[in-house]
């Protein structure tokens, strides 16, 4: 979509549940940058290899950081069975990324923690509005549409 803002209020065009992922790390220990920066620089390849593979089930993300030792991303994929077919494929840089995680984690005595959670948001139990923004969250991944179409209030975004 781009970055200039939208004028006029509008809504995402989500239709049905939303699939909100985050994941994050936090380093520990700055020293032991040989178990942290593996874990720091995976998460881009992963992004680029979902990003070029168009049935992936990613549909946006945004990353955030807190302070210099926490970073976290908020994911929107189109379904749940896609998230968890990328976490679990074989030939994905998820597996090898994860796998080498674990082994590090081993001998590196907390130097670097990792953490996720996945909601399941049914449809009908999310609003969303922006005014005088870029498309942003489920705007950005979904496409915004005119409020009005949805309902011009949040309690009537949320029936819907």
């Amino acid at each position: 979509m781009g970055t200039a803002p939208i004028t006029g209020r509008v809504t995402a065009a989500a239709d049905g549940d939303v699939v909100v992922f985050l994941i994050g790390m936090r380093i520990n220990r700055w020293r032991a940058v040989r178990h942290w920066l593996p874990t720091f620089t995976a998460m881009p390849r992963m992004l680029k290899e979902l990003a070029r593979e168009k049935d992936s089930g990613l549909l946006g993300y945004r990353g955030y950081s807190a302070g210099l030792r926490t970073y976290t991303l908020v994911q929107y994929w189109e379904s749940r069975e896609k998230l968890l077919a990328y976490a679990s494929a074989p030939g994905q840089q998820h597996r090898p990324a994860w796998a080498a995680f674990n082994r590090r984690a081993r001998g590196a005595a907390g130097s670097v923690g990792i953490w996720h959670e996945t909601y399941i948001v049914p449809a009908g139990s999310y609003e969303t509005i922006y005014h005088g923004m870029p498309p942003t969250g489920l705007g950005e991944a979904y496409g915004v549409e005119p409020v009005g179409r949805r309902g011009e209030r949040a309690a009537e975004r949320l029936a819907g």
